[in-house]
Parts: structure tokens; sequence; C-alpha cells
């Protein structure tokens, strides 16, 4: 599994005071606890600072980098703002997250997957909304790869979002997610997925019972990537398992090193 880790995010509030007070070390000390965890590539987000993105984002880039080379996932919906971040950026190849089919950001983003060098996290959205239907999202994700691979984006550099949402406003949603996940693994088995896998419980008691149960669901329909928290033991013993029972991690390995290294909660 592709690890992104989820917690240098402006949105969750915990952090984001950290952010305001420009926090070098509470930002660092997040970073290398993620990167120990096991991401493999660290989130840094600054959307919250409409103001000043461009400039946070470039701190929280630069505040990361000096102590992990862990490559990081340049997280914004404002182009300034990943420009920023990517000029700031000299860890390993980055990603970018994210672009969408919505004509605008498409056209603003692009240039900048070529001009870094970068992967790209590609949202299952276009000028018409958040599609509802398995069809829909499949729709989006066929015209996003036909776009990019037709600009020279390598399929594996490619990471497709198929947008989790949360199974509270909609029984349906999580049965979708799962199914275009199954999909594009199916049409596109050199491209990757990175979702937010979090967002599926929003709004739910016990939230961390139902990551864990889609992590399950979503991994065995083909997922290979998502946005979490490697912080949650639990969580990533799960990963570790249900690599194990997929075959992924032959003989088991991996889950026998994490399980000798303290890294497995049963």
């Amino acid at each position: 599994m592709i690890i992104i880790g989820e917690k240098i995010n402006s949105t969750l509030k915990a952090i984001r005071p950290a952010m305001e007070a420009r926090d070098t070390a509470a930002i660092q000390d997040l970073a290398l606890r993620q990167a120990k965890a096991g991401a493999n590539f660290i989130d840094v987000n600054a959307g919250m600072f409409l103001e000043d993105e461009p400039e946070k984002l470039t701190w929280l880039v630069e505040s990361v980098q000096a102590v992990t080379r862990t490559p990081l996932c340049i997280d914004s919906p404002n182009p300034k703002a990943v420009l920023a971040g990517l000029k700031a950026n000299k860890n390993p190849r980055p990603l970018i997250n994210s672009i969408t089919d919505e004509k605008e950001r498409f056209a603003a983003i692009l240039p900048l997957i070529g001009e870094f060098n970068t992967g790209i996290i590609a949202l299952c959205m276009d000028d018409s909304g958040m599609p509802e239907t398995v069809e829909d999202r499949l729709r989006v994700a066929d015209s996003l790869v036909g776009k990019l691979t037709r600009e020279g984006v390598a399929l594996g550099d490619i990471y497709l979002d198929p947008i989790i949402r949360p199974v509270g406003t909609g029984p349906h949603y999580g049965v979708v997610a799962i199914e275009t996940i199954r999909r594009i693994k199916e049409n596109y088995p050199q491209a990757h997925i990175a979702c937010g896998l979090s967002n599926v419980s929003f709004g739910l008691p016990a939230r961390k019972l139902v990551n864990q149960a889609m992590l399950v669901a979503a991994m065995a329909a083909g997922m290979d990537g998502a946005i979490l928290d490697p912080l949650d033991k639990k969580l990533m013993s799960f990963v570790y398992a249900t690599e194990a029972l997929l075959g992924i991690d032959e003989y088991c390995v991996e889950y026998l090193g994490q399980y000798r290294e303290g890294n497995i909660e049963a």
C-alpha cells in the first residue's frame, strides 16, 4: 500500500494552532512520526489560510524537509500555492494533490506536473459536480486518464481518487466507492488509487472502526494507495494483515517484520 500521511493538514483542528503559531517543532515532530510509522508520502496542506496560503505552504514544505527525506504530497486546490510548494520542495519526487476534470483547474495544474516531474492525484469529478454513480465516476476517470496520458503523464504516475463520501449521508456511498475502485483497477491496472479513507466515517461515532472496515473492503477491491493516518497503529495493522491475506505480502514477510518491531496491534 502507498500510504500518504494525512496529519499535516490545516483542516484538522488539532494541528491548525501549530500552523497559526508557526510551531516548526510541532510540525517536524508530526512529520517524523508519520515517516517512522510507514508513510510513503507526507501530505502538507495549508488550505485554511486563504490570505497567505502559498507562503504558509512554503513554510510547511521547508519545515518538513529539514527533518525527513520522505517525499511530499503538495495539497491545495490553489495553483499558486501548489507552485510555491513545488518550488520549495527539495525532497524526492513529490505528488500534487490534486487535479480534477474541471476545465479551469485542469488547465492550471497540468503544466506543473511536467515542469516539476511529479505524480498526480486525480479526483473523479468535473464541472458537473461530484458524481453520484459508479458509471459517472468511471466516465470522469476515463476522461482524466485520457487527457493526462496524451500530455505525457505515465499511467504509473496517476493516482485516481474515486471520491469516498460519508456513508452517514448516503447508504450507497460505500458500495459506490468500492465498486469504482474495482472498475478503475480493472481498466487501468498500472494506475494507482489514492483516496481519502476517513471521509467514509465523517459524522459517525467510533469512526476508526468504520475506517478499518472500509480499508479492508477497498483493498480487496484493488485499492493500492490511501490518504490516511499512519499514526493509527490499529489501522496500519489492518494494512499489513490485509496485504498478507490478499497475497500482496508474499509469505507474510512484511507482516512478520512489523510484528517483530512491535508495530502490530491485535
